[in-house]
């Protein structure tokens, strides 16, 4: 590792353990982060930009939370149509002691791609550890604006948004928030899909800049793509802007409604999909065996890899050759897990073997067949 990486990797070390949480006694703080802005025009399609999409949704959003959550405080990175450092903006997420931070992007493809005007599909970010190709692909596009800063190699201490070997810092990361982020993200792209009527590409993980230095659960969400005409259409226009809002709108109430770092709960009670269902499973390995009955109370770690809207039976070809495999039931979809773990190193040692089949595995906590959120 060169001498300019290791400051690199010290220097970020050192800024997020100086970041300290504190919290308003009875506010939900929801920061809002329009990606994009002013000279920064985002990814293009044939009519509107991605900076347009994303302070429309966001507008929205922010006017749904405080008209109908209580003790809400809302926060936009921009309100309007400016230019917002990357740093800026979750600078301006950590002064304010936000709960959430959500920030709002149209994704896009390469004008070479076969696919560009077909591709389509929702996906929500949390902050990866890993450096899959498609999701870095992805990051590596939104983290590209800090050049457009002035002395920028200052500001990010080093870091390089175009060059792989810079990334290599968030493989030595573990966020502290990873597991509330997640819940989020999960809540947040179940109601893309139910309510927006989005194609699912699922919650991944990926290194952006503007998740690794904050300092709460947060996530970064891909409405659709706007090189798509049709997607963008729907984007950009009245009604299809106000189902993306009140789609995250609703996974935000949900995370908060599960009491995940809400520091007063809403009130609501909790509904049939807020509840986790398990199914039964055959015994497997010693090392991977469904032991749900077998350990009652017990902290168990599984290999979370797969979410689907219908139950998927067991030996389906979908599980990829994974077995044994569990589900539950969450947020009206199911959700597939591989193994069954009494430590996070235990599982950890699988996941790179689930990752060659499912590249956005994670590692989750449950108890008596319930994830712990």
């Amino acid at each position: 590792m060169s001498k300019y990486l290791f400051r690199f990797i010290i220097a970020i070390a050192l800024s997020l353990s100086a970041i300290t949480e504190v919290s308003a006694a009875d506010d939900f703080v929801v920061v809002i982060d329009p990606g994009h802005g002013g000279k920064d025009a985002g990814a293009l399609g044939q009519r509107t930009n991605e900076k347009s999409v994303n302070l429309l949704v966001a507008q929205k959003l922010a006017k749904l939370l405080r008209n109908n959550m209580d003790n809400v405080k809302v926060h936009l990175t921009r309100e309007g149509d400016r230019f917002v450092a990357l740093q800026q903006r979750a600078d301006f997420a950590n002064s304010k002691h936000a709960d959430i931070f959500v920030s709002i992007h149209a994704n896009s493809v390469g004008a070479k791609s076969p696919n560009r005007t077909k591709v389509n599909g929702a996906a929500v970010y949390t902050l990866g550890l890993d450096r899959t190709d498609t999701n870095l692909s992805v990051a590596m596009r939104e983290n590209e604006v800090m050049k457009m800063e002035d002395d920028y190699t200052t500001t990010y201490e080093g870091f390089d948004p175009s060059s792989t070997e810079s990334y290599i810092v968030f493989e030595m990361m573990q966020h502290k928030n990873m597991d509330q982020s997640i819940a989020l993200a999960e809540a947040v792209q179940n109601q893309l899909v139910r309510h927006a009527g989005r194609k699912n590409n699922g919650v991944r993980q990926a290194p952006f800049w503007v998740l690794v230095r904050t300092s709460m659960p947060a996530i970064l969400v891909e409405l659709d793509f706007i090189c798509n005409p049709t997607m963008e259409k729907f984007m950009a226009s009245e009604s299809g802007s106000s189902r993306l809002a009140q789609a995250i709108y609703n996974g935000i109430e949900r995370y908060r409604g599960q009491g995940a770092k809400a520091k007063k709960p809403s009130g609501r009670k909790p509904s049939r999909t807020d509840k986790t269902e398990t199914t039964d499973s055959k015994a497997g390995t010693a090392t991977a065996a469904s032991a749900t009955e077998q350990t009652s109370g017990e902290v168990i770690y599984k290999i979370q890899f797969l979410t689907n809207p219908t139950k998927i039976s067991r030996g389906s070809s979908k599980f990829k050759g994974l077995t044994p495999v569990d589900s539950y039931r969450d947020g009206g979809v199911y959700k597939f897990t591989y193994g069954s773990y009494r430590s996070m190193a235990e599982a950890n040692k699988d996941l790179p073997k689930v990752k060659k089949k499912f590249k956005d595995a994670f590692v989750i906590k449950t108890r008596d067949g319930k994830r712990i959120k």
